[in-house]
């Protein structure tokens, strides 16, 4: 049975606005605030009536981070101190929620660690949870980690792009759920790149952490048609079925602009870094830098040894959060600034001009770049001097058959 909208109104008011049961304060306030509903796009998160039912009674494991946060009804305060988002763990457990572990994955459940760096097991410090990382040796939740729990809630903003590793954390929970008998319950949110579809599909000889399934680069898709299309597609192992609920987004389709409101992971600190992100990522598996250790992650790219008349902008890359020892640390690099530049497909183009001015007695790619494009054809390609057109050419056909596939578990226009 669900609850009535009504009851989640005075939820709303009394509780949501900021894990009332440990601020007794903020309650108070938030109690005599005027409330002013102008919030036109509800995550899934927000919209307790449809999840809240399905969590009476048992005993909760939250998949999440610094981004599982619910918005809180617009408000005219006096405070100016409250804040505009409240934790869904620290909204859970105020509502009585019995929340007994929390699932984290790649940068941890803060979301402070650089990428790729190992993240610990431990307590979080607020609510006093135990912490179990999904990154490193254990990026699959074990049958004895899950020992005791009756449903998983997963809440992680993804930002659409294949090497993006939320969505392969979300396979391996959807995977661990289905051989562990525990429903699974995804609550959507938006993907800020989800107006386009491009790029390389991946090949099975070269899938990895960093892509697990036969997409482009760019699906298109909310985590929450992700998940659908895991399960619709057989693609856990052995083809087993997840027992799969998404919570959908409300007034929502893959054209609305969403501008994030916390940072998903370190290195991408803006909407401008995030709609570069698909682009500039590729850098990743050269030896350019990507704005690593700069303040403008993923918006720049650039290295000591490029033209400066063809790349006059310079940075230096330093040690910062999320990049404790940057690519080209302490080194003068000449490049492009892209701040304001927009995008809306991948653009080559950066990279075959990066290559081309690269001092051709230095090594340009590494390994990892088969694994961020998925297939050794593009590196070859850009070796042998295609230009982006004619590498584009090549991805049309594999794109039309991989859009039919996904407008199967479309949930928006």
């Amino acid at each position: 049975m669900r609850f009535k909208n009504t009851y989640f109104f005075l939820v709303s008011v009394a509780i949501l606005v900021i894990g009332c049961k440990t601020n007794p304060k903020v309650k108070k306030e938030a109690l005599n605030t005027i409330i002013k509903d102008t919030i036109n796009l509800y995550v899934g998160a927000s919209q307790l009536e449809d999840y809240l039912f399905l969590l009476k009674d048992k005993k909760v494991a939250v998949v999440g981070n610094q981004t599982s946060i619910i918005q809180n009804l617009k408000l005219e305060i006096k405070n100016k101190n409250t804040k505009n988002y409240t934790h869904l763990v620290d909204t859970l457990l105020a509502l009585d929620v019995n929340v007994v572990k929390v699932f984290s994955p790649e940068h941890g459940f803060r979301g402070k660690a650089d990428a790729g760096e190992k993240v610990v097991d431990g307590i979080d410090s607020t609510t006093g949870l135990p912490i179990i990382s999904l990154y490193g040796s254990n990026k699959k939740p074990k049958a004895k980690q899950l020992e005791g729990i009756d449903i998983l809630l997963f809440d992680l903003q993804d930002v659409g792009v294949r090497f993006y590793t939320y969505i392969s954390t979300l396979h391996y929970v959807m995977e661990a759920a289905a051989e562990n008998n525990i429903p699974l319950v995804v609550l959507d949110r938006p993907n800020p790149n989800a107006h386009y579809v491009d790029g390389p599909i991946i090949e099975d000889k070269h899938k990895s952490f960093v892509g697990m399934h036969p997409v482009p680069i760019v699906y298109g898709m909310t985590i929450g048609e992700y998940a659908k299309m895991i399960n619709g597609e057989n693609w856990l192992q052995g083809g087993i079925q997840c027992d799969l609920s998404v919570v959908k987004l409300k007034n929502y389709n893959h054209k609305t602009k969403y501008n994030l409101p916390v940072k998903p992971s370190p290195n991408l600190p803006n909407a401008k870094s995030i709609e570069l992100y698909p682009s500039l990522c590729f850098f990743e598996g050269t030896t350019i830098s990507c704005g690593r250790g700069t303040e403008t992650q993923f918006q720049v790219f650039g290295h000591p040894d490029l033209e400066k008349k063809h790349f006059p902008y310079t940075f230096t890359p330093k040690p910062n959060e999320g990049a404790k020892q940057p690519k080209n640390q302490g080194l003068l690099c000449y490049g492009l600034d892209l701040t304001n530049t927009e995008v809306h497909k991948i653009n080559l183009q950066w990279l075959i001009d990066a290559y081309t001015s690269y001092p051709k007695d230095k090594k340009f790619f590494n390994s990892f770049f088969t694994k961020l494009a998925g297939t050794e054809k593009l590196q070859k390609q850009i070796e042998l001097g295609y230009t982006h057109r004619d590498i584009r050419k090549e991805w049309v056909r594999p794109l039309l058959k991989f859009k039919k596939t996904r407008a199967k578990y479309l949930l928006y226009e």
